[in-house]
């Protein structure tokens, strides 16, 4: 493909992108996927084209094989999992980036990609009211972040094993603490790190779902009586499935007395931080040692973006740092190397999303957005409180509502029959989409707000929607 030729493709594809977030914005399509496993496949050749194939083709398709097999996150309608925004904005900064190919191996690689890296996650620390003494990176994913962090409290505990024996050569067996609503990720990042599952301490939660700092003491207590290692606690603000606040402070108090290590989880709710009345939900998260914040998530930055604090650099770096000698440079002294700030070598420039979006929008446009999903989620709530045979399972701080709906008579598994029953038909009528979740052993719908272009009627049509599904049986 020749300069002129990728111009021409690449205006259509634009237009074909473009076509596609009106189609999402004004609901033309089911939201769900409507095919069955292997569809996709079975469409596309089993064997690689031996000859090169016109470009008009891939297109033709991009639009009639693989677009029916997306389930689409961008449309008003979508409810589930948790918002992943890709703002019209973050994806011509990611289309930038791709175009430039950069690879940031160490700051002479490319100055502009670990400069603006250092730029916007500063900014995004200032919007989210942290002080100056948090550093941050861009990692892909929450799940890296935590590993990293896990990592680093190994090594903080054990004075730096890696370098001398591992995990072999400590006499005391290290201990995690997490609570029951912590991410799947937290328990894989532990068993990565070299824990083991027999090492991890699940710790009661409150009737709001958070962390008891009370119960996280006294399992620590009884693990120095049992001659082993405390080593880390992964706080969580605002989890999956309910939007459970642990208590920061009490449990920053906690790790202080005992020297662990404390890792805040706030890949969601962190977006909320750039509103000052939601800050009280994480008071205490200047005495972390760590916190992961995904711009990906309801901010807007296109999937993968997720941002590593640290108050600690050097100790980050000096866990993570690598050092072959083709790429030592003389800037190594006075700049950041970011391959030293996580786990792969090589970085693409994300940055340049997330500065994309924070420019087109401003912090005050962010803000108005993040007000309008958080009055979504209590004007639902509020319906739901007043409404006979609804019931709200959890507290709404940020923008997901909990919701079971119980008719008389209908308890345990009949009643889990129920719930997934009126779910399933929401989402296969292609008029919405929700995520069925286990709370406290039964299921429940989880009702999450975020996408961008949702209005006030695409939540009225959603209350409907569930009322007349739930009637159905």
């Amino acid at each position: 493909m020749d300069h002129e030729e990728f111009r021409r493709f690449g205006h259509q594809l634009i237009d074909w992108i473009a076509d596609y977030r009106r189609e999402c914005a004004e609901g033309t399509r089911a939201v769900m996927a409507r095919v069955a496993p292997g569809d996709v496949r079975a469409r596309l050749p089993a064997e690689p084209p031996l000859d090169a194939q016109p470009l008009e083709d891939v297109l033709a398709d991009l639009s009639n094989i693989i677009l029916p097999g997306c389930t689409h996150w961008q449309d008003p309608r979508f409810f589930a999992y948790f918002p992943s925004n890709s703002s019209l904005a973050a994806v011509l900064g990611d289309l930038a980036s791709t175009g430039l190919a950069q690879l940031g191996l160490n700051w002479q690689a490319s100055p502009a990609l670990t400069e603006l890296e250092d730029l916007t996650t500063d900014w995004l620390r200032q919007m989210m009211g942290l002080s100056a003494q948090w550093s941050g990176v861009i990692q892909d994913t929450a799940s890296t972040a935590t590993l990293v962090a896990l990592l680093c409290a190994r090594e903080r505990a054990t004075n730096f094993a890696a370098a001398r024996g591992g995990l072999q050569g400590c006499a005391e067996p290290l201990t995690v603490y997490l609570s029951s609503q912590s991410h799947s990720s937290v328990e894989k990042a532990a068993l990565l790190a070299g824990f083991g599952r027999e090492n991890l301490r699940v710790i009661p939660v409150d009737d709001a779902f958070g962390m008891q700092p009370q119960a996280l003491r006294e399992a620590i207590e009884a693990d120095v009586q049992r001659g082993l290692r405390p080593c880390a606690i992964v706080a969580t603000v605002g989890s999956t499935a309910v939007t459970a606040i642990d208590p920061l402070a009490p449990i920053a108090e906690v790790a202080r007395a005992h020297g662990l290590w404390l890792h805040v989880d706030a890949a969601l709710a962190g977006a909320a931080m750039l509103l000052p009345e939601c800050r009280a939900l994480w008071q205490g998260v200047e005495d972390a040692d760590s916190l992961v914040v995904n711009a990906h998530k309801w901010l807007g930055a296109s999937f993968d973006c997720s941002l590593y604090y640290v108050r600690d650099p050097q100790h980050l770096i000096r866990v993570m740092s690598t050092s072959p000698s083709y790429l030592r440079t003389a800037a190594d002294e006075t700049a950041r190397n970011l391959r030293d700030w996580g786990i792969p070598l090589g970085r693409r420039f994300r940055a340049l999303k997330l500065w994309f979006l924070i420019r087109e929008q401003g912090v005050s446009g962010l803000q108005t957005r993040l007000r309008r999903d958080l009055a979504h989620a209590r004007w639902l709530a509020a319906r739901i409180d007043a409404s006979a045979q609804w019931r709200r399972l959890a507290p709404v701080p940020l923008q997901t509502v909990c919701v079971r709906h119980e008719p008389p008579g209908l308890d345990g598994d009949a009643l889990d029959r129920h719930t997934l029953a009126w779910a399933r038909r929401i989402n296969e009528s292609g008029q919405a989409y929700l995520t069925p979740a286990m709370l406290e052993g039964r299921w429940m719908v989880r009702v999450s707000f975020g996408v961008e272009t949702t209005e006030y009627r695409h939540v009225e049509a959603l209350w409907a929607l569930m009322q007349s599904a739930a009637a159905a049986d």
